[in-house]
């Protein structure tokens, strides 16, 4: 039909009243096709003629950019309501750049989203007439490639775990043995002397670093810090070795909401001790959720005492004490339940000081700590243990307000449904786990 048009129009006025009615009809309905083709994509677009008047926007592009009236402000820029867009595309449009995916936060319906811009020129006939503006929603494109990381991250730990077994494990086993078998040796060493001088024989109420007394207890005190170092590197190795290998779960039925009360009765003294009040929102209709209750604890132990942690300020420096918000003062650890859809969701929010923007991204990457002691595992193996038991884990966090953790767990699927056949008749089917 685009072939004929031209035609007709060079004859139009030849043409007889329903003929041009006819040729009218055809060129409607040609242009009510490209709207629906354009409309019907998933992917914004936006044409601009020479002049960078906004003259068509699909519905698609109007839900991530809302524009205001075409006709009030022909300008492209003029109809973009973000700022930040707004100026990017008076600046790209008047120099004639072309531009390939810049990526804008942008906030869509009170949803920060992120969104990717291209411009395009315009051609036909080998001349510019005007450039195309293509708006996509790379939202859960870049979510989905930052966990992609983080699989890839864990899966490239476990070429090492063989040879970290090995190599540091092994050696710090014998280290500790040979550390236990000199202490023996010099207690021993110890008891001859003060048999042999027995006014030598410390006083209990009395500590001297001077003479053979001091020499032994400066002894026992270095042995301490060496037994206290090798622990740690022990652990460190146990977690980085529980990291790598494939995870063997023996998971059960069982109702969540009780497995989070008899782990805030288990970790109630340390709450206290912190400080720190607990509550619990838990939402009694949940179903019963699969998980390995002695893994899952592991992880939800992990996420706790890093809240604790973060609202503990004895460390903080005095000038840093200032910036605590009230609400971080008051050290509140909220843990709630829900269900939406198909999911049962899980957070873990505290008052403390919060995670820097620029350190949200990394937390969950092998070895990323801020702790002066920390092996930088513990998320990481939260992350595993969470993706093993098929779900998801998210944090939100603003620096010197708290921290919210989000997990994810799927909730078995076993109910009988019943789905109409064409015949009128129901048929039960179980439905997919």
């Amino acid at each position: 039909m685009r072939q004929i048009i031209p035609r007709a129009l060079q004859k139009i006025a030849k043409l007889t009243t329903d003929q041009v009615r006819d040729l009218a009809h055809s060129m409607f309905a040609d242009i009510d096709l490209l709207e629906t083709v354009l409309d019907s994509l998933t992917q914004g677009l936006l044409i601009c003629d020479s002049e960078h008047n906004l003259i068509l926007a699909n519905k698609y592009v109007e839900r991530l950019l809302p524009l205001t009236k075409r006709e009030e402000v022909p300008r492209i820029w003029n109809a973009i309501r973000d700022e930040g867009i707004a100026e990017f595309l008076e600046t790209s449009l008047l120099s004639g750049d072309r531009v390939n995916d810049k990526e804008f936060e942008s906030d869509v319906s009170g949803i920060v989203r992120l969104l990717s811009i291209s411009i395009f020129p315009l051609v036909k006939n080998y001349q510019v007439k005007g450039s195309l503006i293509h708006v996509n929603d790379i939202t859960e494109k870049r979510k989905k490639e930052a966990r992609l990381r983080q699989v890839e991250n864990l899966a490239s730990l476990t070429t090492l775990a063989a040879g970290v077994a090995h190599e540091i494990k092994n050696p710090l086993g014998s280290i500790s043995i040979h550390i236990q078998l000199l202490q023996k040796a010099f207690q021993k060493n110890e008891e001859l002397y003060y048999l042999s001088h027995p006014g030598d024989r410390p006083d209990p109420n009395f500590s001297s670093e001077k003479g053979p007394t001091g020499y032994f207890e400066r002894f026992h005190r270095y042995i301490g810090v060496i037994n206290e170092e090798i622990e740690r590197l022990n652990h460190i190795v146990v977690d980085f070795l529980f990291a790598v290998r494939p995870m063997v779960l023996n998971t059960r039925e069982d109702n969540f909401n009780a497995f989070i009360r008899e782990l805030m009765d288990f970790i109630g003294y340390e709450l206290e001790a912190a400080k720190v009040k607990a509550v619990l929102e838990l939402d009694e209709k949940l179903p019963k959720l699969e998980f390995d209750e002695r893994i899952m604890k592991q992880a939800m132990l992990n996420l706790i005492q890093n809240a604790v942690a973060a609202m503990d300020d004895s460390g903080t420096p005095d000038s840093a004490k200032d910036r605590i918000p009230a609400t971080a003062k008051s050290r509140i650890l909220t843990i709630k339940t829900q269900q939406k859809d198909n999911e049962a969701v899980i957070t873990i929010t505290d008052t403390g000081l919060g995670i820097p923007e620029e350190n949200l991204a990394k937390i969950f990457e092998p070895y990323f700590t801020t702790k002066e002691n920390g092996s930088g595992l513990g998320l990481t193996l939260v992350f595993k243990i969470i993706r093993e038991h098929r779900g998801e884990i998210s944090v939100v966090s603003k620096a010197g307000e708290g921290t919210c953790f989000t997990l994810t767990l799927p909730i078995p699927q076993k109910e009988q449904r019943l789905i109409p056949a064409d015949t009128g008749e129901f048929f039960a089917v179980e439905a997919a786990l």
